[in-house]
């Protein structure tokens, strides 16, 4: 199993990433405060003081500036940040040089935010290596988890128990677990809230009916399966939407995999051997895993299933829980989201244990040398990638299909986001091509959004993934820009403002992509 981020390395030979962030020196301003902020609302992480990142150099702290630098490190936080934020600070000797290092746990009193732009403006979070004001959408998030409350628990107050159509999910439910069910049991399994002397359904119980409620309230409650013509998104060969109740999408999610995935025979010593393309219970994993823990609450934003010449690719709205590390996965730890959605999965046998999902996945793809088995986050996504490994021998000059495959190996794009003189030459890159100063469009930005466009998405999905609130500022300053460099092109060119309209990466972005 491979994963975007190697942690083998001693920390200060790492790339910076979402726990991880490296300065020469104390920097000015409020940059401190706000990693120490993102890395608190988030997973923690490490802010070292004494290494150069660009390029890397370990130049370390004089010794007579160590004790007065940690004192101010530990100032600094404690004035700027709310509620309280205390470091763990060390000095760390690392090739005849001393690093001082201020570690940030995870919070318990989420959001914390710089005191002087109040809780709205100053609260910021850690998406990859970069820092980000939280958007309303993260903003509530993370009083939820102060809370320890799930989205999918939370009553929807504008509706009442007969708008809600669960008479499917109770009749499929009474016949997988043999369990009545009855108001009562509704109840205890969070789909169903009294207050006030009224009975309201939680957004679980809207997302598992067959009401026009979830159609309204979870339009992007979806999944969008494309089967596409060679490496890149260009071409369909076969697209599919399948909505309805989440937990019956499972299966015609399979079924459309399938009916695109080759299926081989041969003759063994006593039988015909069938052997699909990829490993189908790895993938059935995959998907239900992808249905159970991806964030709801994320507005504009569906999975994908989407299948290439090389590779079958699962994307997941919300990056991982903030206390989950993705090199973490596969040990057996279990972190859920929706608490509510998750028992009822496992009830209606969805899923067979907590934390074994990813193991059964790394178990399953065993059988297929020729399949890698691919975990990452993707700007406000997860993915899951099941990718087919370069055939020996060929290694040839690349070609545009090799482009292609070079795209889809997401690890070496996250990589790259997070190599300095590799996104500086794409800001030089962009002002070339377009004859104005790149501004807000930074070579991570640009990198950002050709990655997440390789399959084609609405503005809506691309502005959620970057983490921007304000749909004009998006517009403006980023998505027309990388129109007008040719980078990426629109689905519709003909009705630029067509409501299907969608966004990809261009030739000239691929060739960008694979600097």
């Amino acid at each position: 199993m491979n994963s975007s981020q190697n942690t083998s390395a001693p920390f200060w030979k790492q790339s910076e990433s979402r726990r991880l962030e490296f300065k020469e020196k104390f920097p000015k301003g409020t940059q401190v405060a706000r990693t120490a902020i993102a890395f608190a609302n988030g997973a923690g992480g490490r802010i070292v003081l004494g290494v150069r990142d660009d390029p890397r150099q370990v130049v370390g702290i004089p010794d007579d500036e160590l004790f007065p630098l940690e004192e101010r490190i530990s100032n600094h936080i404690f004035c700027q940040c709310a509620p309280t934020i205390i470091p763990e600070i060390y000095i760390q000797a690392v090739e005849g040089k001393n690093l001082l290092v201020a570690e940030i746990f995870p919070g318990s009193h989420k959001p914390y935010y710089l005191k002087a732009k109040g809780k709205h403006k100053g609260t910021y979070v850690r998406i990859g290596s970069t820092v980000k004001q939280a958007s309303q959408e993260m903003l509530e998030e993370l009083e939820r988890q102060r809370r320890k409350v799930s989205f999918d628990g939370l009553p929807v107050y504008d509706l009442f128990v007969g708008d809600v159509n669960l008479k499917n999910f109770k009749a499929d439910y009474q016949r997988l677990t043999e369990r009545i069910m009855k108001d009562d049991h509704l109840k205890n399994l969070g789909l169903l809230v009294s207050e006030r002397k009224h009975i309201y359904p939680t957004h679980a119980a809207v997302l598992l009916s067959d009401s026009l409620a979830r159609k309204r309230l979870f339009p992007y409650a979806k999944i969008e399966c494309a089967r596409f013509k060679g490496t890149d998104t260009r071409v369909f060969l076969d697209q599919t939407t399948i909505e309805g109740p989440i937990y019956a999408a499972v299966e015609p999610c399979l079924a459309f995999v399938k009916k695109n995935i080759a299926l081989s025979s041969k003759i063994g010593e006593v039988y015909r051997e069938d052997r699909w393309e990829y490993p189908l219970e790895a993938i059935r994993e995959a998907i239900s895993n992808a249905i159970i823990h991806r964030d709801y609450s994320i507005v504009g934003s569906d999975i994908k299933v989407a299948i290439f010449d090389d590779m079958l690719e699962i994307t997941s709205p919300g990056p991982l829980p903030d206390t989950m590390l993705i090199e973490k996965l596969g040990t057996g730890r279990s972190e859920i989201r929706n608490r509510v959605l998750a028992p009822i999965f496992k009830d209606l046998k969805l899923i067979e244990a907590w934390g074994t999902g990813i193991q059964k996945m790394r178990n399953e793809v065993r059988d297929y040398p020729e399949i890698e088995l691919v975990l990452q986050e993707t700007g406000h996504a997860f993915q899951v990638l099941f990718r087919k490994n370069e055939p020996t021998g060929a290694k040839l000059a690349p070609s545009t299909g090799q482009v292609g495959a070079q795209v889809a190996e997401q690890a070496e794009i996250e990589k790259k986001i997070n190599d300095k003189h590799y996104l500086k030459h794409i800001e030089k890159l962009f002002q070339t091509a377009t004859g104005q100063v790149a501004g807000q469009v930074t070579g991570q930005v640009a990198a950002q959004v050709l990655s997440v466009c390789r399959t084609p998405k609405k503005a809506s999905e691309i502005q959620d993934l970057l983490g921007l609130k304000h749909r004009e500022t998006f517009m403006k300053n980023y998505l027309k820009p990388l129109l007008a460099s040719g980078w990426i092109e629109s689905t519709i060119p003909e009705k630029p403002k067509s409501r299907l309209q969608k966004y990809r990466i261009a030739e000239k972005g691929l060739g960008v992509l694979a600097m």
